[in-house]
């Protein structure tokens, strides 16, 4: 692909978006600009050929695409800071920032660019993000070239943009979740008898093998689940005992915690 594409801010990220556009092999090294105040954290990338500077509106001028991966507070000052360097017939803007629309962004902006919200997660610098995006129906182009985009980094689905809010707890928070359900079901393997690495390297691919089955199959968890319990059997036994704990509803009231702070999130930023 011969167009440019800046990462406005190379922080947790914007860096994973820039180390999968390298492994997706979309963009060339030389055609991706990541910026960064303190550039000696930008080191990994620029010693694989990523352009790294501080200078947003060099970013700007030099892109086609531009990806807004900065924290809430930050954006209404780059938007304004580029603002007169954004060409409606050139760019798109899409935006990484939570409890930003679309619309506040044009209004920031002062611009009639095509622009995208996205909500990946940090496994987008191994291409297996899952991405949320939505947008004011833009142009069918734009449209494709995002989509496109985001496919190659992992798999992307495109919801109404009042559905973002719960997109950034279920996919971008959902990957810490599942992290920290893997770290649990390691902690058990090595209780029963495993060392450390060996429990991680087999929770690991048992997680990934199940998520497969779901995205295979098309089946609900819960008939995957019936394939596994037998009457009075050892897996029905563990699964009752970890319901009678809490397990399902912890995890419930922590995406409904993590939701609700979200939603007050985008009330101020819209008040």
């Amino acid at each position: 692909m011969k167009e440019k594409i800046a990462v406005l801010g190379g922080g947790n990220i914007g860096t994973a978006f820039a180390k999968g556009l390298l492994k997706s092999k979309l963009f060339d090294a030389e055609n991706i600009i990541v910026t960064r105040r303190r550039l000696s954290m930008l080191h990994s990338l620029a010693e694989k050929g990523v352009i790294t500077s501080s200078d947003n509106t060099m970013a700007v001028k030099a892109a086609n695409i531009i990806i807004l991966a900065v924290k809430p507070q930050q954006a209404p000052e780059i938007l304004q800071e580029t603002a007169p360097f954004l060409d409606p017939e050139k760019h798109i803007i899409l935006s990484l920032v939570t409890g930003i629309g679309t619309a506040q962004i044009k209004e920031m902006a002062q611009t009639n660019c095509p622009v995208f919200l996205a909500m990946p997660n940090t496994a987008l610098s191994i291409c297996e993000s899952m991405t949320c995006l939505a947008h004011d129906d833009e142009p069918e182009a734009s449209r494709e070239k995002i989509v496109n985009l985001f496919n190659h980094l992992g798999h992307c689905q495109v919801i109404p943009e009042d559905l973002m809010g719960a997109a950034t707890v279920l996919a971008a928070c959902g990957i810490a979740f599942a992290l920290r359900f893997l770290r649990g079901i390691s902690q058990g393997g090595i209780e029963i008898g495993f060392g450390s690495e060996l429990s991680t390297l087999i929770a690991a691919q048992t997680l990934k093998g199940a998520a497969k089955l779901t995205q295979e199959t098309g089946n609900h968890p819960e008939r995957e689940i019936d394939k596994v319990t037998t009457p009075m059997g050892i897996t029905i036994s563990g699964l009752n005992e970890m319901e009678h704990n809490g397990f399902s509803s912890a995890l419930i009231k922590g995406l409904l915690v993590s939701y609700h702070k979200i939603e007050k999130l985008n009330q101020k930023n819209q008040s």
